[in-house]
């Protein structure tokens, strides 16, 4: 729907879109939380069988299903954020939501996914019966992950911070009682 400001979703499809919202931001934090309480079984565990297990299932969900999920949530923000009054870079929170999103998002690709590829390498080894040192690499994601998406969860429900401009008269470009 057209307005003065610009286009808007429609009550009903914004309502979804928040739903695919949420419901792909849930999914990714489960995927990180999933993340920790495998990679802290397998640094803390001396049993070979739990280390191994541990670190292979860590291949099959850690970088690519986490990744769609940053995806979907990134792009479902996008359109909630252009198609609302928040706007895609009108509020500082947004802006900040936005940043957090993209920043993850890559580092699943550029961090993430090199760390699993060690652990798994390290799992196999350790199946051949070689030594090897065990992969620690994966205890930085395991606290920074979700400490980042529970800022994300936290600004979008108080909004700190106001708007990211100002009018040159110093009022408000936007005034929102919320």
């Amino acid at each position: 729907m057209a307005t003065g400001q610009g286009w808007r979703l429609g009550a009903r499809t914004r309502k979804w879109y928040l739903v695919g919202h949420i419901v792909s931001g849930a999914a990714w934090f489960g995927l990180d939380l999933a993340l920790g309480i495998l990679a802290c079984t397998a640094l803390l565990t001396d049993d070979p069988a739990v280390i191994v297990t541990s670190l292979q299932a860590l291949e099959f969900f850690a970088v690519w299903p986490m990744f769609t999920a940053s995806l979907l949530t990134l792009a479902t923000g996008v359109v909630l954020g252009l198609g609302s009054k928040y706007g895609l870079v009108r509020y500082w929170w947004v802006a900040a939501k936005l940043a957090v999103n993209v920043l993850m998002a890559v580092l699943i690709l550029v961090a993430l996914r090199p760390g699993v590829d060690a652990a798994a390498g390290y799992a196999r080894a350790l199946m051949a019966g070689e030594a090897a040192a065990r992969p620690v690499d994966l205890l930085y994601p395991v606290f920074v992950a979700p400490s980042l998406l529970l800022f994300s969860y936290l600004i979008a429900v108080f909004k700190p911070w106001g708007l990211l401009r100002r009018s040159p008269v110093g009022k408000a470009l936007v005034h929102d009682g919320a």
